[in-house]
């Protein structure tokens, strides 16, 4: 089981994300460093289709949107947090 964070863009996404970029970053790197962070990224257009991540746990994920610059300062309208059940894991 993974856990997946689903995040909307907020209209003015494109002003507002640049400005909290390099907090959001070193956050990404931060989880990453840890393993509580497996994969992130936008979608084609950021705007309209938002971004996702993909967390080892639900404890990781929620402690990622907790502190997320982007979260905490409206660059992200909204996010789910939705559990995934991954087929092609390696074994």
């Amino acid at each position: 089981m993974k856990f997946v964070v689903l995040y909307e863009s907020a209209d003015d996404v494109l002003s507002k994300a640049p400005l909290h970029f390099g907090a959001h970053s070193a956050r990404i790197r931060e989880f990453h460093a840890r393993g509580e962070i497996l994969m992130v990224g936008t979608f084609g257009d950021p705007q309209q289709e938002g971004s996702m991540a993909v967390f080892p746990t639900r404890a990781a994920a929620e402690s990622f949107v907790e502190g997320d610059p982007f979260v905490r300062n409206g660059v992200v309208r909204s996010w789910q947090l939705r559990e995934w059940n991954e087929i092609l894991a390696p074994t």
